[in-house]
């Protein structure tokens, strides 16, 4: 199986943070977003490249995903930015084989072992959805299978919200799709991965709908701070001795050599590695490495690296290097 992963954005939502960071690479519990997905894939096993699709601070990207994961892989700059068929259509001349797209912005709780022993066409995870006119939602058969696929709809057809997972054994038929897309008009500028499943279905191709069990985004500063606590929740934090004068309240994640001083920490809070606490409430918040807080009380902050923080109390983003300073 090869993989297919679309990371060219901007990631404009998550700024400041994303002019310095790509988006897939900010973290979440002392962990880039990626990294949950590629750990998942190396537990799968069975992968025999991944295709990454990279735009936005490309060599950072790259850098990590070599020096991090053994998986084979090949980087491909999508230096026109005109959607997710754009997209996977450049990864064309490296996929011989079934597929799995990845959209990396979320992290899910999905089974893929199923597609070992699928034998429909392809794939497609939902997660259903209150909101469902913020996303495309999925409308399936009495089978299970996939209908249509609309964008944001106006009225409620459905509540399962595509979440960017995708599993296409039928890939030369996804790329007949890929290419009848791109000679469309485009939508609002850019072509949709989406249409060309729709294309699938209407040459006849199944392609099962499964629900995943938890869909947690990180593609906005408040559902990032949100995915924090979810994921310290279910066991990926990690605390360290607390210094006497000092208050830890887990579930937190804090990295090596920080050092607290008559500080309280947590709840849902991680800290990055070299960062030092004085005199400070957290909660609520994630902190890149080498932080200084001091005579502060922040709730659902976002700080990127080496910020100084003095005397502040309220929310707060801020990203690398930022310095505040409240007298």
């Amino acid at each position: 199986m090869k993989v297919i992963i679309p990371l060219a954005g901007k990631g404009t939502r998550l700024r400041p943070h994303t002019h310095t960071t790509p988006k897939p690479m900010l973290k979440i519990a002392g962990k880039p977003v990626m990294a949950y997905i590629l750990e998942e894939l190396e537990r799968l096993g069975d992968v025999e490249q991944i295709v990454y699709i990279t735009g936005h601070l490309k060599e950072k990207v790259e850098e990590y995903t070599r020096k991090t994961f053994d998986i084979p892989a090949v980087f491909i700059e999508q230096s026109v930015q005109d959607g997710t068929a754009g997209a996977v259509a450049l990864a064309r001349e490296y996929v011989d084989q079934p597929v799995l797209i990845i959209f990396v912005d979320t992290i899910f709780d999905a089974d893929l072992s199923v597609i070992k022993d699928s034998t429909d066409d392809g794939i497609i995870w939902v997660k259903e959805v209150e909101d469902y006119q913020r996303f495309g939602v999925v409308v399936t058969d009495t089978n299970g299978h996939m209908t249509k696929i609309i964008e944001k709809p106006s009225t409620p057809i459905s509540k399962s919200a595509n979440i960017g997972l995708y599993y296409i054994r039928n890939w030369k038929l996804l790329f007949k799709g890929i290419d009848h897309t791109l000679k469309q008009p485009t939508n609002k500028g850019e072509y949709y991965l989406t249409d060309a499943f729709q294309y699938m279905i209407d040459k006849g191709a199944k392609i099962r709908v499964i629900d995943v069990e938890g869909w947690y985004d990180a593609g906005k500063l408040d559902t990032l701070l949100d995915t924090n606590r979810v994921m310290l929740e279910k066991g990926h934090g990690r605390t360290v001795p607390c210094p006497k004068g000092s208050e830890i309240r887990e579930p937190v994640h804090i990295e090596e050599n920080v050092t607290l001083t008559n500080s309280v920490i947590g709840p849902n809070v991680s800290l990055g590695a070299g960062s030092v606490v004085e005199g400070s409430t957290l909660r609520d918040s994630i902190i890149g490495t080498k932080a200084q807080i001091r005579g502060s009380t922040l709730t659902n902050s976002v700080l990127g690296d080496e910020v100084i923080v003095e005397g502040m109390t309220g929310e707060l983003t801020a990203g690398d290097h930022s310095e505040i300073r409240v007298t």
